[in-house]
């Protein structure tokens, strides 16, 4: 069985600084590799989908970790 792999994407029309979208990337990897166990064998593409408000690095964090949650769980 082939382990999960994830990509990221953070389109720069979003989010203009570099700093931001380059946050946003390694709070979803670091996220990804946490749950990495649990996940199912799938190839994730995580896309920001919706300009992100105000940058704050524990919600941000706390979403991306729903998110591969409810992948797993779904998968069950």
């Amino acid at each position: 069985m082939l382990p999960p792999r994830l990509g990221v994407v953070v389109p720069k029309k979003l989010v203009k600084a570099a700093v931001r979208r380059n946050l946003i990337k390694r709070l979803a990897r670091e996220k990804f590799r946490l749950l990495r166990s649990q996940l199912p064998s799938f190839d994730l593409i995580l896309r920001l989908a919706a300009k992100p408000g105000i940058p704050d690095r524990s919600a941000l964090a706390a979403e991306i970790s729903e998110l591969l949650q409810k992948l797993n769980h779904q998968k069950r």
